[in-house]
């Protein structure tokens, strides 16, 4: 809020209109109390107050009376010397921005404009403003005649006569909802977009040392000789180790830094061929109903994040449920411009997967921050789950959009872009290439954090594997070259780390080697993909950090024999 001088204040300049018979004090660019300024810029020729030789409002013959009821800015006038300083005079354009007709304003004091979730700070500041004679700007939330809630940028100045006694008070509104809204939004991403980048900076370094604590646990756990207290206490430790690396999977999910495999699916199998897992997840009280579109288009997203981002979706529908009922999982298809404009979508054909619950609902601050990481209204959780569903979708080129109402219930839908649109990304045929006799291969390790190479040297050799450890990707090139002209025997597999600090990074290791190479198999492995170049398209198999011994030594099977990632069973 901002308020005006007092009106014995002498040092405000101020303007004459009328041959003196109207005096005005200007704004000088203090009455700036407004978020969204109705002018562009600090008003500075406006008058703050007014001093009037003749005030009759009934005087509405003139051009300056016609000016005010053309204008569409919204104006009124009240009378402080009336009990309860009612409203005397409404222009047109106040009418049409609150709904009420004139008679029911006139007479009436302005408090009728206010509601519930009207903040009563800002009310007693313009009562503070106006007992003290004073001009007045603040954004104030007020309410139609029809019960909508709408945001006005409020300006209240004072009139007086000639000998400073107050006569009026003249105040402008302006609707701002749809630019408090955007700028709200513009905040909200704004603040999603840091915690995004926090997240992601950490995530390398933390994954490395997640793998090295559940890496090395994995070694000691073999090496003890079946003492049960000291398994039991690395069980313990192991699984703190994988929960760690799974929020930061969770996290990183939200900041739109995961790695995806998007294939050309359709929903509808997705949905069905899921469903099992759905209802075991759902409980016996609560009952899965499906409503699948006939004939739906494919689209292009990563099967396994959005059966975990529905799955996600699903829980806190039956937990918004509590004692019972039934949440329905439907599909359709969204074309329509204005539904799509509503959404902020381009236009285009979509596909939409939609969960609706009869539950308990959100309030309107819990709907505004469902998708924020880390908040949550149950007692034991993370707050990750929307925060999760909500950066797969964006990251899929697509919206999340939630509705809620409490004591209605919540309806979530997921909406993407068909696969012509998207482009469907298909990951180049894996040839199979002979294996060696045995299975095993001399392998060239590239990983820049000594523990994580050392780790991963133990695994590999464990598992009869003769391993080659590089710490960059200039070096791996140079020991590749020897082994390949020398008598070391040729490196059988490249397994690489792809965020490498200076010179080279792991995918640009593994394109020269490509290069140089056609027929060596290479698996690379990484805790955060914001380096990879178009993670949708990328021709290597990623393993993520922190891994288990068994996923490592699959993994490396795989690749040896040229196995690319299963297919999904929606995918089409």
């Amino acid at each position: 809020m901002t308020i005006g001088r007092q009106k014995d204040d002498a040092s405000v300049p101020t303007e004459q209109q009328a041959g003196g018979q109207v005096v005005g004090k200007l704004a000088c660019g203090e009455l700036e109390g407004n978020s969204v300024s109705t002018l562009g810029s600090p008003g500075v020729r406006h008058w703050q107050a007014t001093y009037l030789e003749h005030a009759d409002l009934h005087d509405r013959g003139n051009i300056f009376f016609a000016a005010v009821e053309m204008t569409r800015m919204p104006m009124l006038i009240t009378d402080p010397n009336q009990p309860d300083d009612p409203i005397v005079f409404v222009n047109g354009a106040l009418l049409d921005l609150t709904l009420y007709q004139e008679d029911q304003l006139l007479g009436r004091n302005c408090r009728l404009l206010q509601g519930p979730d009207t903040d009563p700070r800002t009310v007693a500041e313009v009562r503070e403003a106006l007992a003290g004679q004073r001009a007045v700007a603040v954004d104030i939330l007020n309410y139609k005649a029809d019960g909508t809630p709408f945001w006005n940028a409020l300006f209240i100045g004072p009139i007086f006569d000639k000998d400073g006694k107050l006569l009026y008070f003249f105040a402008s509104q302006m609707d701002i909802t749809q630019r408090r809204i955007h700028e709200q939004s513009y905040l909200q991403a704004q603040k999603m977009e840091a915690v995004g980048q926090l997240t992601a900076g950490l995530a390398h370094d933390f994954n490395n040392l997640l793998q090295v604590v559940n890496g090395n646990l994995e070694l000691a756990q073999r090496m003890i000789d079946a003492k049960p207290q000291a398994l039991q206490a690395i069980g313990r430790a192991q699984r703190a180790a994988l929960k760690g690396g799974a929020l930061t999977q969770q996290l990183l999910t939200f900041a739109r830094k995961q790695r995806l495999e998007p294939r050309r699916i359709n929903l509808n199998a997705l949905v069905l061929e899921f469903s099992e897992m759905l209802v075991r997840t759902l409980g016996q009280e609560v009952q899965l109903q499906l409503d699948l579109r006939p004939g739906l288009p494919p689209c292009v997203l990563d099967p396994t994040h959005l059966e975990m981002a529905l799955l996600n979706v699903l829980i806190n529908a039956r937990d918004a449920l509590g004692g019972g009922g039934t949440v329905s999982v439907g599909t359709s298809v969204l074309s329509d411009a204005r539904k799509l404009a509503v959404h902020h979508l381009a236009p285009g054909q979509y596909v939409v997967i939609c969960v609706v619950d009869q539950g308990c609902g959100m309030t309107p601050e819990v709907l505004r921050r469902a998708t924020e990481p880390f908040f949550t209204t149950k007692g034991p959780g993370t707050g990750l789950g929307l925060a999760m569903v909500h950066g797969f979708v964006q990251q899929s080129h697509g919206r999340l959009d939630i509705e809620s109402k409490p004591g209605v219930g919540t309806t979530v839908r997921m909406i993407f872009p068909v696969a012509d649109q998207a482009g469907a990304a298909h990951a180049p045929a894996a040839q199979a290439r002979p294996v060696p006799a045995d299975g095993k291969a001399t392998i060239l390790l590239v990983e820049d954090n000594e523990d994580v190479r050392e780790l991963g040297r133990i695994m590999l050799e464990a598992h009869g594997h003769a391993v080659v450890s590089a710490a960059s990707g200039e070096e791996a090139l140079r020991l590749l070259e020897e082994h390949e002209g020398g008598g070391h025997g040729p490196i059988g597999l490249l397994f690489s780390d792809v965020i490498m600090p200076g010179g080279m990074t792991g995918v640009q290791l593994a394109e020269e080697v490509r290069r140089r190479r056609p027929s060596l198999p290479i698996l690379l492995a990484t805790g955060y993909m914001e380096q990879l170049p178009d993670a949708r398209s990328l021709p290597f198999p990623v393993l993520p950090k922190p891994y288990q011994e068994s996923e490592l030594m699959s993994r490396i099977a795989d690749a040896l024999a040229g196995h690319g990632a299963r297919p999904h069973p929606a995918s089409v």
